[in-house]
């Protein structure tokens, strides 16, 4: 990696951008488009919705209706504005160079960016060329699912630049995502002169926890997770509200089927109280198809002959915009970022040593995959 590239990538990292930070999150496409200015390559800009920041759709190689090859990647992070100043300063420290972002993946949209500019320069992609940058991944990609899923269905492949896992190995498969909302309204009363006319939502709400976290069945890969809780409003207030989000994950779509169906039928144990549950599954899952596979080979072999082993890892159980594009059938790469650790915490890292020969990788993809 060029010393001028390390460089662009520090100013992307200093650039915060959580994905409900609108001026953060747009600045960054103002980078990505700058860094295009002198390439055959088409800009167009989608306008952010929701409070959301923009998207960028870039275009380049033939120009014809033949399948696309899809590379998509996210530049919104977790991290609040301050992470950089406070708790998790930009540094290189030897291999590793650390900052909000930089492995969750703001290392690998850059170096995969710049091979699609070097492609997009020299002509030699293999077919048609389109590159989606995202806002809002980290959330579920509310705004960007209909672009993803339209622009899957007229490519060939897809190809994620998430962080690689485990030291390198890229992901061919992840669990499904489902999100769900629980609100218990039960019935307040006075803690101490009337409690017997009370309904003690957080109790009930409690009730409905063991139920759901005993849904998880690690053999079939299902998990599920209470993470967060809030009700009540006083110490001596029997509570009339309780809230929970739930996080679910999956191996199979059938299992996403029955146990949205298992969240969503939950009903109170007390008549006096109601469960209103609200969600669905937010990402499906992403299965390692034969055409996956076979893309998967064609990537080994040509990290073969640049000078590293490709390793597929064990099954995924983050999301990511891949699973958009697995579940409609679009052979789909994942993983191909940078290599390092870390992701939403505050020791995030990545490896330098990793991001050009990556980006080799991903330069040779767009120019061979037919």
């Amino acid at each position: 990696m060029t010393s001028k590239s390390l460089d662009t990538l520090c100013t992307w990292i200093r650039t915060e951008s959580p994905t409900h930070d609108v001026a953060g999150v747009n600045l960054m496409m103002d980078l990505v488009t700058a860094q295009m200015q002198d390439a055959p390559v088409a800009v167009e800009r989608v306008r952010g919705e929701d409070g959301l920041g923009d998207a960028l759709v870039l275009r380049a190689g033939p120009q014809s209706d033949e399948p696309a090859i899809l590379v998509m990647s996210h530049l919104d992070t977790v991290h609040p504005v301050g992470t950089i100043e406070r708790d998790l300063p930009l540094r290189i420290d030897g291999d590793r160079i650390y900052g909000p972002g930089v492995y969750d993946m703001k290392g690998g949209a850059f170096f995969a960016l710049e091979a699609f500019k070097e492609v997009a320069r020299q002509g030699s992609a293999a077919r048609p060329m389109v590159f989606l940058v995202t806002p809002d991944e980290e959330i579920g990609s509310p705004m960007t699912r209909p672009i993803i899923e339209d622009l899957g269905r007229r490519s060939a492949y897809a190809l994620v630049t998430e962080p690689a896992r485990d030291g390198g190995k890229i992901v061919t498969s992840r669990k499904g995502v489902g999100r769900f909302d629980v609100h218990v309204e039960g019935r307040p009363a006075h803690a101490g002169s009337r409690h017997q006319d009370g309904r003690n939502a957080i109790y009930e709400a409690a009730r409905q926890i063991l139920a759901i976290e005993a849904m998880t069945d690690y053999q079939r890969g299902v998990t599920t997770t209470v993470g967060m809780i809030s009700g009540g409003t006083a110490v001596n207030t029997i509570p009339q509200h309780c809230h929970f989000p739930v996080d679910l994950r999956v191996v199979t779509a059938a299992d996403g089927e029955a146990l949205t169906a298992a969240i969503r039928g939950l009903r109170a144990h007390n008549p006096d109280m109601r469960v209103t549950v609200t969600g669905d599954m937010n990402r499906p899952p992403y299965e390692c198809s034969e055409g996956t596979s076979r893309l998967f080979d064609h990537a080994k072999a040509l990290a073969s002959e640049i000078g590293f082993d490709l390793v597929s890892s064990p099954r995924a159980g983050g999301g990511s915009d891949g699973n958009f594009t697995a579940a409609i059938g679009i052979p789909t790469l994942d993983g191909l970022g940078i290599d390092g650790d870390g992701a939403h915490t505050l020791q995030e890292y990545g490896l330098v040593s990793s991001i050009a020969p990556r980006q080799q990788l991903m330069r040779r993809l767009l120019e061979t995959l037919r």
